[in-house]
């Protein structure tokens, strides 16, 4: 028995774009990398911004960033996906799924190589913080939430990458302001962590749709060959 086929988590129509906005943001991680290779203190743009201490940041705005904080540390992140990925299967969406480990791992991978690479760090030798990792995977799952919204009629195209890019956005700002609110990450950590998601994640997309897709192809030949 054949259904119909299960919808792409990459649309056709975002392609274009998002592969456009994924190379620019891949230049903005290699550049940020290149020019904080190695440093150990804050780069002039993030003397822009009023960098708190670890405990600077006190009352409910504090119990809201350790909240957000904890989502993006292994239990939390864990839990985070796992219970998406419950929910997706629920609902039949099993390149959902795929796509919310897949882009979860590949955005966490990323950065943790890219740490080591670069060796940037914060608050003496050992506390890599270039690229932010937490604000990449928080970025990561909006960003594939926003691409399954992406199916409903009238959100493709132009607005369709306007909706990713809104979620993208939000996620990595609030993400973002709780990793330099506690003091883990410079401003220019958490936007080469936000554009690793923006650069990753499109093609871990577009991998998932194929990788699908020749599955449901080798499936369909297999019972082919049986009939026959």
């Amino acid at each position: 028995m054949t259904g119909r086929p299960a919808p792409p988590v990459l649309p056709a129509s975002l392609r274009g774009w998002l592969g456009a906005i994924a190379v620019v943001a891949a230049v903005v991680v290699g550049a940020l990398g290149v020019l904080f290779a190695g440093h150990s203190e804050p780069g002039r743009v993030d003397r822009w911004f009023v960098l708190p201490t670890q405990d600077s940041v006190q009352g409910t705005w504090r119990h809201v960033a350790l909240v957000l904080d904890s989502l993006g540390e292994p239990a939390g992140s864990t839990m985070l996906v796992a219970a998406i990925v419950v929910c997706c299967l629920l609902l039949r969406r099993p390149r959902a799924a795929a796509l919310f480990v897949a882009g979860a791992v590949v955005a966490v991978g990323t950065t943790t190589l890219l740490k080591h690479v670069v060796g940037r760090t914060i608050h003496g030798p050992g506390n890599l913080s270039y690229p932010s990792g937490h604000t990449a995977f928080f970025t990561a799952l909006a960003l594939v939430v926003a691409l399954l919204a992406t199916g409903r009629p009238g959100l493709d195209g132009a607005a369709g990458t306007s909706l990713v890019l809104a979620a993208a956005l939000v996620a990595g700002a609030a993400m973002g302001w709780a990793e330099v609110a506690l003091g883990a990450h410079y401003p220019t950590d958490v936007l080469g962590g936000w554009c690793t998601a923006l650069a990753v994640t499109p093609a871990t997309a577009w991998l998932v749709d194929r990788m699908a897709d020749l599955l449901v192809e080798r499936t369909a030949d297999a019972g082919l060959r049986e009939r026959l």
